[in-house]
C-alpha cells in the first residue's frame, strides 16, 4: 500500500533532490506531477511550457512510475491522499503569495484526513528568511545582501546522494501529452535544437562550463559571441539540476575572480527571490513608488518592432532574434535590449517582462521581474537613471568582430565591419554592393538615439522634481 506522495513542481530531477530526504524510510511512494497553471502566481509562458514538457519526458524516462494529473492542485492531491490512504505528502517550498496560500490550504485539508504535508526548500541556496540585515529587515542592495548576508550565513547544504527505488504508479493517471504543453507551431521544434533538455543534459552543461568556460567568466561573460557563460539558467529554473550541486561544484575549483563572480551571479538569483518574497507586490508593481508617475509611452508599433528584432540597431535586433529562435538571450544583450525598450523607446518594463516571460526557456518569476525593474531603474539596487546603454558603442565594444550580430542578422553579412553597428551611416554605393536596401531588407532606425536619450533623461528628471 502506498504511504507517501512526492510532488514534483519545479524540482524535475532525481539526483540531489532534498524531497527524497523526507522519504528515505518510506516503503511505498507515489511520485506525481499536477499540471495546474492557476497554482502559480503567473501562468507559464510558451517557451517555458516546451522546456517543462521535455523535462517531464526525461523525468518519466528516469522514473517510469511518475504519474501525471491535470486540474486543481489542492483538490487533486487531497483526492489522491484519500484514494491511496496516504500518511505524508512532500513538495517543494514555494515563495510567492499564490503558491504559499495554496500550500497552506493543502496542509489544512490534508491535516483533516490525518495526512502530513512537508514543504522542503529544494530550489534556493538560502531561505529568504535566513538572509536578513542585523535589524531583521530584508536587504534592498545586492552587494551587502550577498557579501555579508549570504556569505556570512551557513554554507549551502552539500549535495545529497539519496536515491529512492520504492516508487509505485497510479494506473489511472494521464499521459504526458494530455497535459497539452507543446504548441502547434514549428517554432517549438526549431527552438529545442539548441538544447539537451534533461537531467543528464544539465550535468553535461555544468561540466562543460566548469572545464572550459569559467576560466574566463568575469570578462568573457560580456561578449555574446564567446562560450563564456554557463547556459545553466533554464536547468536551474526547472530544477533539472540542483543549485546546491552547482554551487559546491564551482566552489571546489581553485579560487579566482572568475569563480567568485560566477558564485555572485547565483547570489543575484537568491537576491531576486528574497526581494519578491519580502515585497510580493513587486511582481507587478514598481518597488520604488515614485515610478508610478513615470511618463511611459504606449506605442504598439515600436513595441512590435522591438519584439521582432526590427529596430534598425543590429545588436538589439540580434538579441531579439536570438530570443525568438533559441528561447534564450545572452546576459549582456539582455541588458542592452532592456535599456533600449524602457529608456530609448520609453515603453513600460511590463511589456518587456511579459515578452521575456513568454519567449525565454529560463523565464524565472523572480529573476525576470527583478532584472527588468533593475534595468528600468524602479527596483532594488537599480541601475542609475542616467545609465542608458548606447547600442552602437555596446555592439562595438562587446561584439567587435560582429560574430554575434551576423549569426542572427545574415542579411548584413556583406556590410563592411565599419558600418555593421550603424548601417544607416553607410554610403549608398556600399549598401548597394552589400545588397542592402534600408527600410526593406533591413530596417531604418525606429528612434534617434540622441533625441531618445534626452527624452529619457528629462522623464527621469521629472520624477526627482516631483518626489
Amino acid at each position: 500500500m502506498t504511504k507517501s506522495i512526492v510532488i514534483f513542481t519545479n524540482t524535475l530531477r532525481l539526483r540531489d533532490n532534498k524531497l527524497f530526504s523526507q522519504l528515505q524510510y518510506d516503503k511505498r511512494i507515489l511520485p506525481i506531477y499536477v499540471h495546474d497553471e492557476l497554482f502559480f502566481s503567473k501562468p507559464l509562458g510558451s517557451a517555458s511550457k516546451v522546456w517543462l514538457y521535455y523535462s517531464l519526458l526525461d523525468l518519466k524516462n528516469r522514473c517510469p512510475e511518475l504519474s501525471f494529473y491535470k486540474g486543481d492542485f489542492v483538490d487533486t492531491v487531497v483526492s489522491l491522499a484519500k484514494k491511496f490512504d496516504i500518511s505524508k505528502v512532500v513538495v517543494s517550498e514555494h515563495y510567492f503569495p499564490k503558491e504559499i496560500q495554496a500550500l497552506k490550504q493543502l496542509s489544512h485539508e490534508l491535516n483533516a484526513i490525518s495526512c502530513e504535508l512537508k514543504c522542503v526548500n529544494t530550489s534556493l541556496l538560502w531561505h529568504p528568511n535566513d538572509v536578513l540585515k542585523d535589524d531583521g529587515t530584508p536587504y534592498k542592495v545586492f552587494t551587502p545582501f550577498y557579501r555579508k548576508g549570504c556569505l556570512g550565513a551557513d554554507l549551502p547544504d552539500n549535495p545529497q546522494s539519496i536515491f529512492l527505488s520504492s516508487f509505485c504508479s497510479d494506473p489511472n493517471s494521464l499521459s504526458l501529452e494530455f497535459l497539452d504543453l507543446l504548441p502547434d507551431h514549428q517554432w517549438a521544434q526549431d527552438m529545442i535544437q539548441d538544447w539537451d533538455i534533461s537531467e543528464s543534459g544539465a550535468k553535461k552543461t555544468l561540466d562543460n562550463f566548469l572545464n572550459n568556460g569559467i576560466q574566463r567568466y568575469k570578462e568573457g561573460r560580456d561578449f555574446p559571441a564567446l562560450q563564456s557563460v554557463s547556459r545553466l539558467s533554464a536547468y536551474i529554473r526547472f530544477g533539472n539540476i540542483s543549485i546546491n550541486t552547482i554551487w559546491h561544484s564551482a566552489a571546489k575549483l581553485p579560487q579566482s575572480k572568475h569563480v567568485d563572480h560566477f558564485l555572485s551571479e547565483l547570489g543575484w538569483r537568491e537576491f531576486s527571490y528574497s526581494l519578491l518574497y519580502h515585497f510580493p507586490t513587486m511582481i507587478t508593481n514598481n518597488l520604488q513608488k515614485k515610478f508610478d508617475k513615470f511618463p511611459w509611452k504606449d506605442n504598439a508599433s515600436l513595441l512590435r518592432a522591438w519584439q521582432k528584432g526590427l529596430t534598425g540597431y543590429p545588436i538589439v535586433d540580434a538579441g531579439m532574434r536570438e530570443l525568438w529562435q533559441t528561447g534564450y538571450m545572452h546576459n549582456r544583450v539582455r541588458m542592452i535590449v532592456g535599456s533600449f525598450l524602457v529608456k530609448n523607446l520609453l515603453i513600460h518594463w511590463h511589456h518587456g517582462e511579459a515578452w521575456f516571460w513568454d519567449c525565454l526557456v529560463d523565464a524565472d518569476p523572480a529573476s525576470n521581474v527583478a532584472s527588468w525593474q533593475w534595468v528600468a531603474g524602479c527596483g532594488a539596487d537599480a541601475a542609475p537613471y542616467f545609465r542608458i546603454f548606447n547600442p552602437i558603442t555596446q555592439g562595438k565594444k562587446f561584439d567587435p568582430n560582429g560574430d554575434y550580430i551576423l549569426r542572427y542578422l545574415p542579411e548584413l553579412e556583406n556590410l563592411p565591419k565599419k558600418y555593421l553597428f550603424s548601417p544607416w551611416e553607410a554610403p549608398s554605393e556600399i549598401l548597394k554592393a552589400a545588397n542592402i536596401e534600408l527600410g526593406k531588407s533591413y530596417p531604418l532606425p525606429i528612434v534617434d538615439l540622441r533625441e531618445s536619450r534626452e527624452l529619457a533623461l528629462a522623464a527621469f528628471q521629472s520624477l526627482k522634481e516631483t518626489s
